[in-house]
């Protein structure tokens, strides 16, 4: 066998072993990524460390099973030494708003709550902040709209129109009514207010409670007026102007939480946004800081949501299209 020979076997052989290195440790990489990123959850990974829980309401308030679970397992979590409540939402259903708000006071019964708003915090995205030991707002965040509301649209006259006639039996004459297909008598319209009247009622009485406040006491207050930040502020509605920072600070300050504390986010468990994108944000947010976090909530916040769909009561701020 010739010299060139023999150094073109070796150049082969050392090619293959480098490409068997390469993907040896591709391989290790990948199943040590895989394993970091399964183990993200609320019982290991990241989480297994003490630290600041982050839960954030954004979007429309409705009674979500998988929020208030993970609302349990923080309140069950050893690691979680408080809790930072991220609320964004202009409201949404008042039981949506109930159920969220009861399952903050059980946590805030074991672990100090601090609830943040960002741009918009009214109606029961309030309710959701009264829930909290302390408040935070921003300057400009729009909240308040303290009341309840229902509404339904009138499309009988639209139907007959175009040739289509509703029939109905019912039990009782106040069965299925209001109804959007027949103009609302004022029984049925009598009905509608005792039960705004009576859920109105709860909501003052829990801002009054919570907030050591007279709503009568506040202008506009009973109305439903919304308010920025600052001016909430001067009416005791929240207690302190700031965003993420100064929540943190109230956590060490005033309830003696361990000094920089890493604030870790908490998902929903079937939360559509919480999926592969979101928890490599997740893992390299804290490897590598909050840049990959928020790149990832970027790239997952794919659907908008809307007030469109909603049964029941309502408590929600939107602006006015006229």
């Amino acid at each position: 066998m010739s010299l060139e020979t023999e150094i073109v076997l070796d150049r082969r052989q050392l090619r293959r072993r480098l490409s068997l290195w390469r993907g040896l440790a591709i391989t290790g990489l990948v199943v040590a990524l895989g394993g970091y990123l399964l183990s993200a959850d609320e019982t290991g990974g990241v989480f297994a460390q003490k630290h600041v829980a982050r839960v954030s309401f954004t979007g429309t308030i409705t009674e979500s099973r998988p929020e208030l679970e993970m609302l349990r397992k923080v309140r069950d979590s050893q690691n979680v030494a408080g809790v930072i409540v991220f609320v964004n939402r202009p409201g949404g259903t008042t039981t949506g708003g109930e159920a969220i708000y009861e399952e903050l006071r059980l946590l805030a019964a074991k672990k100090p709550v601090v609830a943040q708003f960002g741009t918009v915090a009214a109606s029961a995205g309030y309710i959701v902040g009264l829930g909290a030991d302390h408040i935070v707002s921003r300057g400009n965040t729009i909240t308040g709209s303290v009341g309840v509301l229902m509404q339904w649209p009138e499309v009988g006259e639209l139907l007959g129109k175009v040739g289509v006639k509703m029939n109905e039996v019912k039990s009782g004459d106040l069965k299925a009514s209001p109804s959007m297909f027949a103009p609302a008598d004022e029984p049925s319209l009598a009905v509608v207010r005792e039960m705004i009247d009576e859920s109105f009622r709860w909501f003052a009485s829990l801002v009054e409670t919570r907030r050591g406040i007279k709503l009568a006491d506040v202008p506009g207050l009973e109305k439903g007026r919304i308010f920025s930040g600052r001016e909430a502020m001067t009416y005791k509605l929240v207690d302190q102007i700031g965003g993420e920072p100064e929540a943190h600070r109230w956590l060490e300050e005033k309830r003696g939480l361990e000094k920089d504390l890493k604030i870790i986010d908490w998902k929903p468990a079937t939360d559509t946004s919480w999926g592969l994108t979101a928890a490599i944000g997740a893992a390299f947010g804290n490897l590598i800081g909050p840049a990959g976090q928020e790149a990832a909530e970027i790239l997952s916040r794919t659907r908008a949501f809307a007030t469109l769909g909603l049964d029941g009561l309502l408590s929600v701020w939107q602006p006015s299209e006229n």
